[in-house]
């Protein structure tokens, strides 16, 4: 046994989640676009309905209903600590459903986050706790299982606290690397632009030159034997000339930073090709706190006549390491001047304030990785409520959310109702705060357009099957807002509180009847449903059902 998983074991260590081998479909900090991959996810058979076990003693602090991509979810505090959360669940445990529905009528609300004192859910380890499902943003059938350090919520790789029950004896594989000089300051092979060169081996013959400073990313998966899914790589570490330059240990994320993946990895390279190269050096604005760096941000400096050796070291959460060396000859070069890019400039380390004919953009400190060079354009858009404005061409996410005004073009009954939509891919709600004829609102990609929109329609509610109801005893309603989206909803039969349960991957919510105060009698019964959307438009729907 190696000496870091020596390590893991010697801190803490839970029980596992399921009662059967633990197999992978997803690992800790896999790149996604905007986010870190928060957790692990436990293959259920491509099913649901699986039973998922709390992996230590503690107790339920937070279940979590239709919140975010979660769906369904259950937060265990545990006395080390940590918190463990089980996500995209079918359904609770007969005990913990129980506590939910006494929350959901005392607080007249069906979803949300449902806090609980540490008295009222305990738990011990292998406690049923929920049945498996795929509610939430979830594709397909499985288990999302994350660990947070409960004080700071930081996100901790879950293999470390349950990797005794995974089984993994094979190391990452590199399928490439890219070298990236720096503008105006370096070269390599030649080039002054970014270049792609496969790994064929773990010992590279290729007669590689640089000059001057070049950073290296890496293209590399992890792997288990058990499965043929790719994974993210924990540990990556360069060597030159054995002294180590830059090293990352995907563990310990602080949420605030989820975005920052984007420039770890070369998002841009990402979107045109759909694989990630992470970067072995670290941009300007990066504050991640997984990297171990020098004085040059892990930038090698090619300036001496001579040989370089350089060595990727990659390794798994159970200490299974790869190696890849390469040379590269210190060749003296003339060195190509940075291209002068016309345009704004907005800067990674400043309050960036941008005006522009109708808009003003607003980004504070640090929600740049780097400087960048903007490309402002307007859309005309006669006879609607605004112009269109977007600032550079693609996609180039901030780091945080920023700040973007636009002035309307047109009066409307109410002003309350604007608010501000972003067009990248999909329709977006920003939010929006209407001030002296300017709808101010969010905005997170200088790349999407941003215009302003108006929402005066309630959402359109229906029942599903109502003739049915009776027979099934379930009241089914089908709930769709096309414009800013829905915001809540509340049901009453009789004048008395009921709650409802989503239905996973439908615009439907439903009613188990057996769950409620209403008790079958034959007689009518009158449904009041409320359902309102971001812009606090509210339809009322009501009809009457025998039961």
């Amino acid at each position: 046994m190696n000496f870091l998983f020596c390590l893991l074991l010697a801190a803490v260590s839970y029980g596992s989640p399921v009662h059967y081998p633990i197999e992978l479909a997803g690992n800790f900090a896999e790149p996604r676009p905007n986010h870190f991959h928060g957790g692990c996810d436990v293959k259920t058979g491509e099913g649901v309905g699986k039973a998922i076990h709390s992996v230590g003693d503690g107790y339920v602090s937070h279940i979590s209903i239709g919140v975010g991509g979660y769906g369904n979810a259950v937060y265990i505090q545990h006395p080390e600590g940590y918190t463990s959360v089980y996500c995209h669940l079918k359904a609770f445990s007969f005990r913990l459903q129980a506590m939910v529905r006494k929350h959901q009528y005392a607080e007249q609300r069906s979803t949300g986050v449902f806090t609980f004192k540490p008295y009222e859910l305990p738990v011990a380890e292998g406690d049923f706790i929920a049945w498996s499902g795929n509610t939430g943003a979830s594709e397909a059938p499985h288990l999302h299982f994350e660990i947070h350090d409960t004080r700071t919520w930081n996100m901790h790789d879950p293999l470390s606290f349950i990797g005794k029950h995974v089984t993994d004896h094979v190391p990452p594989l590199a399928h490439g690397f890219m070298a990236c000089p720096m503008a105006g300051k370096g070269s390599f092979d030649g080039g002054s632009g970014d270049q792609v060169f496969a790994m064929t081996s773990h010992h590279l013959s290729n007669h590689f030159t640089a000059w001057g400073k070049v950073g290296f990313a890496i293209w590399a998966n992890d792997n288990m034997e058990a499965t043929y899914n790719n994974y993210g790589v924990r540990k990556t570490q360069l060597f030159v000339d054995g002294k180590l330059v830059f090293q990352s240990d995907a563990n310990n994320i602080p949420p605030r930073d989820n975005l920052q993946v984007n420039y770890w990895g070369d998002y841009q390279h990402y979107i045109r090709s759909n694989v990630w190269y992470l970067r072995s050096f670290v941009l300007p604005g990066i504050t991640l706190p997984i990297f171990k760096i020098g004085k040059s941000r892990g930038v090698i400096d090619f300036n001496q006549q001579r040989l370089y050796h350089l060595e990727y070291v990659l390794s798994d959460f159970a200490g299974n390491a790869s190696h890849y060396a390469f040379t590269v000859e210190g060749k003296k070069m003339a060195i190509a001047p940075e291209r002068k890019v016309k345009g704004p400039v907005l800067y990674w380390n400043r309050f960036n304030i941008y005006p522009f004919s109708g808009a003003r953009l607003i980004l504070k400190h640090h929600l740049l990785a780097d400087n960048v060079t903007i490309h402002p354009q307007m859309i005309r858009q006669p006879g609607a409520y605004s112009n269109g404005y977007r600032f550079i061409a693609g996609s180039y996410p901030l780091l945080n959310f920023g700040q973007i005004s636009i002035y309307v073009n047109k009066s409307v009954p109410n002003p309350g109702k604007l608010y501000i939509v972003s067009h990248l891919g999909k329709a977006r709600y920003m939010g929006g705060i209407y001030k002296n004829g300017w709808v101010t609102g969010r905005c997170r990609d200088l790349g999407a357009t941003y215009e302003v929109g108006y929402d005066g329609e309630a959402p359109v509610v229906g029942p599903v099957g109502q003739g049915s109801w009776s027979m099934r005893h379930q009241i089914t309603i089908s709930m769709v807002d096309a414009q800013s989206g829905l915001k809540g909803f509340k049901a009453f039969v009789d004048g008395h509180y009921v709650a409802f349960d989503q239905v996973p991957k439908s615009p439907w919510v439903r009613c188990d009847l057996t769950e409620t105060p209403v008790r079958r009698t034959g007689k009518r019964h009158q449904l009041k449903f409320i359902a309102w959307d971001q812009r606090n438009n509210q339809r009322v729907y009501t009809t009457q059902f025998v039961y």
